[in-house]
C-alpha cells in the first residue's frame, strides 16, 4: 500500500484529499467521513480495504481536518455535493477505468446517498455506514428553532455539536483517541446542522430513486443517529441492502465490531465485481 495527498480547490476553499493505493487495484473507493472529524481517522479502513485490492481516495469536508474553511461549516449543501464530484474526478484520473464505489460515515452516509439520488453518476455502488438520515435524539426545540433563523439570517454562525464522545464505541481506547485527536472539532453550523436534518428526511422519503446497489451497515445501539431512518431507507429502496449489529455504537469501523464490520464491506465489493 503507498500512500500520497494531493488538494483541489472549490468554493474558494482549497480541500485536503488522500489516497491509499493497493498494489493490484481492481476498483476505487471514494470515501467521505463523518461530522467534526476528517479522512485520517479511516487509515485502518483504508488499509484492510487496500489489503484486498481496492483503492482508497479520500478527502476533508468544508471546514474539517486540513480542509480549510470555519470550522463546522460550509456554503451549501449543493457545495458539499459538489467536493464529491471533485474527488470522484480525482480518483477516475488516479486510476482510469476502474469501477468507483462511494463510501460515506455518518454525515458522510447522507452525503453519499442523497449524491446519488440527487446526481447523474455512473458509479458501481455504495456503502453507507450509521448513515445521519435520522437523529437519534431529539434536539431542544428552541435551538432548532434558533437554527433555523439563523440559518437564513447567518448561515455560518457555528455552536456546539453536543456530541458525547463515549457514544461513538464500546472500545475506551476508541473514544480516547478521538478526544485526543487535534483535527477533530465538536463545531456545526445551521448549513451542516439544519440541512442535513432535511436532506436525511429527503432521502428516506426518495429511496425509490436509488439505481445502484447499495449496502448500510448501522449498529442498534447508536445513540447519535437512529438505526430506525435506514430501516426505513431501505424499504423505499429496491436496491438497498442492511446490515444491523446488535449493540453496535455510532462508529462500527472503530466499534468492537469492527473486523467483522470490515469484511462484510469487502465482502459485499467483491460481489458487485
Amino acid at each position: 500500500m503507498s500512500h500520497q495527498e494531493f488538494n483541489f480547490t472549490i468554493y474558494n476553499t482549497e480541500f485536503y484529499g488522500q489516497y491509499w493505493q493497493a498494489n493490484n487495484t481492481k476498483a476505487v473507493i471514494v470515501l467521505a467521513h463523518g461530522m467534526g472529524e476528517h479522512s485520517s481517522r479511516f487509515e485502518h479502513v483504508a488499509k484492510k480495504l487496500t489489503e484486498n485490492n481496492f483503492s482508497v481516495v479520500a478527502f476533508d469536508h468544508f471546514g474539517h481536518g486540513k480542509t480549510g474553511g470555519k470550522r463546522g461549516h460550509n456554503p451549501s449543501f449543493d457545495a458539499v455535493l459538489d467536493s464529491i464530484t471533485e474527488t470522484i474526478e480525482k480518483a477516475k484520473s488516479l486510476f482510469p477505468d476502474k469501477p468507483i464505489f462511494l463510501y460515506g460515515h455518518s454525515m458522510g452516509g447522507n452525503v453519499v446517498i442523497n449524491y446519488v439520488l440527487k446526481k447523474s453518476h455512473d458509479l458501481k455502488g455504495v456503502i453507507a455506514t450509521s448513515p445521519f438520515l435520522k437523529l437519534a435524539f431529539q434536539p431542544p426545540i428552541i435551538k432548532l428553532a434558533l437554527g433555523q433563523i439563523l440559518q437564513k439570517i447567518a448561515p455560518s454562525i457555528t455552536m456546539g455539536n453536543e456530541l458525547n464522545p463515549n457514544d461513538l464505541s464500546r472500545d475506551a481506547n476508541e473514544v480516547e483517541k478521538y478526544k485526543k485527536d487535534s483535527l477533530v472539532h465538536n463545531q456545526i453550523s445551521p448549513n451542516f446542522s439544519i440541512t442535513f436534518i432535511k436532506s436525511g428526511k429527503w432521502a428516506i422519503e426518495n429511496g425509490n430513486r436509488l439505481t445502484v446497489p447499495m449496502l448500510l451497515l448501522h449498529g442498534t445501539d447508536d445513540k447519535i443517529i437512529d438505526y430506525k431512518g435506514s430501516e426505513e431507507f431501505v424499504k423505499n429502496a429496491v436496491n438497498a441492502t442492511l446490515k444491523l449489529y446488535e449493540g453496535g455504537y455510532h462508529e462500527l469501523q472503530n466499534d468492537l465490531c469492527k473486523e467483522e464490520m470490515m469484511q462484510e464491506i469487502v465482502d459485499w465489493l467483491n460481489s458487485q465485481l
